[in-house]
């Protein structure tokens, strides 16, 4: 099979992805800031148009991404999301009429380049289509711990950068967990057809991870600034797939000296991010 068309969705779904990031961080940031883990955070937010327009993003996101994932790899397709930030942060310049400065487009650069050298000499592929449960049970016992373990670490922390950092990689955890389950439903959707898709247990698994990731992501931007928060589920997220994908579907990574160009791509994608998380705009004021 071949990677232009996962490619294609996967680049829409991080587009609306990153628009229902600006959209969501200019809502959370409306209501008022909470201490603890607060459900009804959720219902403030569904008052607020610009909130129910980010959610919309999702469902386009959402789409997209299950096509991206029923015609390509995991270990392709989810480091694709690692471009949300760079999209998120030239959205919000145009919505708040600021320009980026030349380091933050240098560092957009190196994320683009990096991410493209990164994937080019792993050349994810292969692997398997039906994933056993003697496979899915240790993942998913070892996502649900690690996002707990870093939910109760967050939670327990003020307001702040390691509270937002925290709740960002459980977020990223539970991002990761949603898409590894929702290509198996994908792959169930193509072979037993809607009544298998709403009768496997995969299809409801990445419902409600996806149904906490957004709740915590919702409490990780009001925790505390990008610059903790956004790192931590941009490169978490594609960090806890690709591993997702070669554990449960088996797929291909190169190795030998390819090492060398994958780890100086990860490296420029790493600095760009965490660039651009530190002088990113700010979605609600612009500065």
């Amino acid at each position: 099979m071949g990677v232009v068309l996962p490619v294609l969705f996967a680049l829409l779904a991080a587009f609306s992805n990153a628009l229902a990031t600006v959209l969501q961080r200019r809502a959370a940031l409306s209501v008022p800031q909470t201490q603890g883990f607060r459900p009804g955070l959720v219902l403030d937010l569904l008052r607020r148009p610009v909130w129910i327009g980010g959610m919309l993003a999702v469902v386009v996101a959402g789409v997209a991404q299950a096509v991206a994932l029923a015609t390509g790899p995991l270990s392709l397709v989810q480091p694709l999301f690692v471009l949300e930030l760079p999209l998120a942060l030239l959205l919000a310049s145009l919505m708040t009429g600021r320009h980026m400065s030349h380091v933050m487009w240098l560092a957009v650069g190196a994320v683009v380049v990096g991410l493209g050298v990164a994937l080019a000499s792993a050349a994810p592929g292969g692997g398997e289509a039906d994933v056993p449960l003697d496979r899915w049970v240790p993942a998913l016992v070892a996502c649900a711990v690690a996002a707990v373990l870093l939910t109760a670490a967050g939670l327990k922390r003020p307001v702040g950068k390691a509270r937002a950092g925290c709740l960002g990689a459980a977020t990223a955890v539970c991002y990761a967990l949603t898409a590894a389950l929702m290509k198996d439903s994908m792959r169930v959707l193509d072979t037993d057809g809607l009544v298998g898709f709403l009768t496997t247990w995969q299809t409801y698994g990445f419902a409600a991870a996806g149904v906490g990731a957004v709740l915590l992501l919702e409490h990780a931007m009001q925790g505390g600034p990008l610059v903790a928060s956004q790192p931590a589920l941009t490169l978490g997220d594609a960090a806890v797939s690709l591993l997702l994908g070669v554990v449960l579907y088996q797929e291909d990574v190169r190795a030998g000296w390819w090492v060398v160009p994958q780890l100086i791509g990860v490296a420029m994608i790493v600095m760009g991010v965490l660039t651009l998380a530190r002088r990113g705009i700010d979605l609600r004021t612009g500065q």
